[in-house]
C-alpha cells in the first residue's frame, strides 16, 4: 500500500471532511493497533484505544487524518477524519490498505499448525498494520536498537516535537517528521534528545537519502525482497533485520524478521520449548508459515506482549 502518492500541486489548506468505509472482516482494530499503545505514545502513531490518528505523505506535504471504529468484527465500519478534503482519496486507499487481511493461505495453515489455529480463535481478526512511509519506519526501527520500545517512544516523540509539525485533527493532536529538517539537523541537536550519536547519525543520514530521492517507496516496492534489503543497508545503520521489519511492516511483504530478539524470543517459546534460537533456526522452525509469515508473526509478538504465549502453548 503506497504511501507517498502523487496528487494535484499543492492547494490551499481546505476544510476537513468525514467519511465511513466498510471493511470486510474478520478484523479486530483494538488487537491490530495495541502494538502502538503497549510501546508509549510517540506523537507519530497515535492509538488511545478508541481513535488511530497519524499522517501520510501526499506530494511531499503530510496530511494528517484519524480513524474511529463501529461496528463487528465481521463487518467493521471505520470513520475517517481527514484534516484536508483535498486529499480524501488517498486518503480513504491509505485507510483500505493500511489493515493488512489475511491470506487465502492462512486457512490452509491452520489447518496443519495446531499454535496457528488456535492463536485465529484468541486473536480472530488481528492484522498487521503497515507504516506509511519509509522513513518513520526506518525511525522507529533506529529508535529501538538496543533499548526497550518505551524508551523509544519517549525519543521518537521528542524527535517528532522537535523536528516535526504539529496537526490537530477533530482535536486530536498528531506531529509529522519532516525529513528536510532532519537532513538538515546536526548530530549534536539529536543527540541532544538522548539518542546516542550513532543513531543520530543513522537519522540524519536516513533524511538525507529521503529528501534526495535514494529513499522512495515507490522503488521500493517494484524490488524483490532482496534487493530491497541490498537497498537499505548502503544506508547507515540499517542493516538486515531493519530491512526485514520494512519488508513486513511497511510493503507488507510476508517476512519474518529472524533476527530480532521479540521475534527470536516468541518462536522460541512457541516452537522451541523455551529456547531462544539462532536466526538461522527461527528461519527453519518458521519456514512454513509461507504467505501468512506477517500475520503469524504479528499474532505471536501481540501473544508475547499481552503475556498469554505461554498459555497457549500450554493449550496444546
Amino acid at each position: 500500500m503506497p504511501a507517498v502518492l502523487t496528487a494535484a500541486p499543492l492547494p490551499l489548506l481546505r476544510r476537513g471532511a468525514t467519511f465511513e468505509i466498510a471493511l470486510r472482516g474478520p478484523f479486530d482494530p483494538a488487537a491490530s493497533l495495541e502494538m502502538f499503545r503497549r510501546s508509549g505514545h510517540d506523537l507519530l502513531d497515535c492509538w488511545d484505544g478508541k481513535t488511530f490518528v497519524r499522517t501520510i505523505v501526499v506530494d511531499g506535504r503530510a496530511i494528517a487524518f484519524s480513524t474511529t471504529f463501529a461496528g463487528t468484527r465481521s463487518r467493521c465500519v471505520v470513520r475517517v477524519i481527514v484534516e484536508d478534503r483535498e486529499y480524501t482519496e488517498f486518503i480513504e486507499a491509505a485507510v483500505r490498505g493500511a489493515f493488512v487481511a489475511a491470506p487465502r493461505e492462512f486457512a490452509g495453515l491452520s489447518r496443519i499448525d495446531p499454535l496457528v489455529a488456535r492463536l485465529a480463535v484468541r486473536y480472530r481478526g488481528l492484522r498487521p498494520v503497515l507504516q506509511l512511509n519509509v522513513l518513520g519506519a526506518l525511525i522507529r526501527c533506529i529508535s529501538a536498537q538496543q533499548v526497550n520500545l518505551r524508551w523509544a517512544a519517549e525519543t521518537r516523540r521528542r524527535l517528532a516535537e522537535r523536528f516535526g509539525d504539529r496537526h490537530s485533527v477533530n482535536d486530536e493532536v498528531v506531529y509529522s517528521l519532516s525529513a528536510e529538517r532532519l537532513a538538515n539537523a546536526s548530530v549534536a541537536e539529536i543527540r541532544a534528545l538522548q539518542f546516542t550519536n550513532r543513531k543520530a547519525e543513522y537519522i540524519i543520514a536516513a533524511a538525507q537519502a529521503t529528501v534526495d530521492g535514494r529513499l522512495s517507496l515507490e522503488h521500493l516496492q517494484a524490488l524483490s525482497d532482496d534487493a530491497v534489503i541490498a537497498e537499505l543497508v548502503t544506508l547507515r545503520g540499517i542493516g538486515v533485520w531493519t530491512s526485514e521489519w520494512v519488508l513486513a511492516r511497511t510493503l507488507g511483504r510476508p517476512r519474518v524478521v529472524a533476527g530480532d530478539l521479540g521475534v527470536r524470543k516468541a518462536v522460541g517459546i512457541a516452537y522451541g520449548k523455551g529456547a531462544m534460537p539462532s536466526e538461522d533456526e527461527v528461519r527453519r522452525l518458521t519456514a512454513h508459515w509461507g504467505a501468512s509469515a506477517a500475520h503469524v508473526q504479528a499474532m505471536l509478538l501481540h501473544a508475547l506482549g499481552e503475556k498469554e504465549l505461554d498459555t497457549l502453548i500450554a493449550a496444546r
